[in-house]
C-alpha cells in the first residue's frame, strides 16, 4: 500500500499567512487579491514557476501604496513549524510494511526550512508542489504520484487537513482521511501497521 501524507497542519504545523498578513496591514483575503490580480503569483510560486525574489518584486509592484515594501523573504522570517510527534510516529509505523511519501504544496522558502529541519526524511520521498509543477486540489497532482511510485488508486491512502485536497483525491479512488488530529488519525490507519 502506498500512504501519502500533507506536510504542514499534518504532520508540522501550517504557515501562519495571517501573521505575514497582518504585519503588512492586510488581511488574507487582501493579500490573495492582490496575488490574484497580479498574474497569480501565489499559485505560480507554489509551482516553482518564479522564485521567492520574482513573488516579492512582483508583490511590491502591485500592492497599495499604504502597504510598506516587502524587502525579506516574510514566507521564510514567519515560518517556525513545529513538528506533530505522534503523526511522525504514525509515519514510522507504516514504513515498516508500506511505502509512505510527503505529497505537499510549498515554496521555495519553506521547503528550504523543512530540508534543513529534517521533516521530509520520515519519508521514503517527498512529491512538493514547487518541484514537481502541480498542486493540489488539482487531481493531476495525484496522478504524478501514483504514476511515479506505480501504485493504482485503490492502493492509495492521502491524508490532509484540507478537505478539498482529500475530495481531488477521492475523485481518482484515492482512500482519503481528512486529518482533524494525530489521534484520529493512528485509529483510521493503525489496522495498517
Amino acid at each position: 500500500m502506498l500512504f501519502i501524507f500533507d506536510m504542514g497542519g499534518v504532520v508540522t504545523t501550517t504557515f501562519p499567512l495571517d501573521v505575514l498578513t497582518s504585519k503588512l496591514g492586510l488581511t488574507k483575503d487582501e493579500f490573495l487579491g492582490i496575488c490574484r490580480e497580479n498574474g497569480n503569483i501565489w499559485a505560480k510560486l507554489e509551482k516553482g514557476e518564479i522564485e521567492t525574489h520574482e513573488f516579492w518584486a512582483s508583490f511590491n509592484k502591485a500592492k497599495p501604496a499604504s502597504v510598506p515594501e516587502v524587502k525579506n523573504d516574510l514566507f521564510r522570517l514567519y515560518f517556525h513549524p513545529q513538528l506533530q510527534e505522534r503523526t511522525a510516529e504514525l509515519i514510522k509505523a507504516l514504513r515498516k510494511k508500506h511505502r509512505v511519501v510527503c505529497g505537499t504544496n510549498t515554496i521555495q522558502s519553506h521547503w528550504e526550512n523543512h530540508m534543513e529541519r529534517g521533516d521530509y526524511a520520515f519519508f521514503d520521498q517527498t512529491y512538493a508542489s514547487n518541484k514537481i509543477c502541480e498542486a493540489k486540489p488539482d487531481p493531476h497532482f495525484f496522478e504524478v504520484i501514483l504514476e511515479a511510485e506505480g501504485y493504482k488508486a485503490e492502493n492509495a491512502f492521502f491524508t490532509d487537513d484540507k478537505i478539498e485536497n482529500c475530495r481531488a483525491a477521492e475523485s481518482l479512488g484515492i482512500k482519503a482521511v481528512h486529518f482533524e488530529s494525530p489521534e484520529q488519525l493512528w485509529k483510521e490507519w493503525e489496522k495498517y501497521i
